[in-house]
């Protein structure tokens, strides 16, 4: 079982088909444990080896905010979301799922921490990248 950082192939089709709006739906992110297997071919939200609810985390996870609604620059168009947290809780993470809840919980992207994260009665915060177009978490591009 692993879990493989990428964006959800099903998510590149919905795009295409004009099926995903960052403007008006509502993202969430759950976390997982090193048991889940999430990768590019993921295509919704599941509990299965979901984080147990802890403290301020609750299966489902957080609801994000968009805090760069799509734009571009040059040739690349992107979205970002505001940092997240979970306060007060006991997490053991290893990686998440951004998924769109509007649109039946469709997978957006698969985060690989690339090991066990853990706070502990603390903070859990997931911090995004720069929101610019060779950082953004979500971009789209020519090359």
């Amino acid at each position: 079982m692993a879990i493989t950082q990428g964006m959800a192939t099903s998510f590149k089709v919905q795009i295409l088909n004009g099926l995903q709006n960052f403007s008006s739906n509502t993202f969430k992110i759950a976390l997982y444990t090193s048991s889940a297997t999430l990768g590019e071919t993921t295509t919704a939200y599941s509990a299965t080896d979901e984080c147990p609810s802890t403290g301020n985390y609750t299966a489902g996870g957080n609801t994000l905010t968009v805090n760069v609604t799509p734009t571009s620059s040059g040739n690349v168009a992107y979205v970002s979301f505001a940092n997240t947290t979970w306060a007060n809780a006991t997490i053991t993470a290893n990686g998440a799922l951004i998924y769109n809840n509007t649109y039946g919980n469709a997978a957006v992207a698969v985060l690989a921490f690339g090991g066990d994260k853990t706070s502990t009665n603390g903070d859990f915060t997931i911090n995004f990248p720069t929101a610019d177009a060779s950082s953004a978490i979500i971009r789209l591009t020519a090359s």
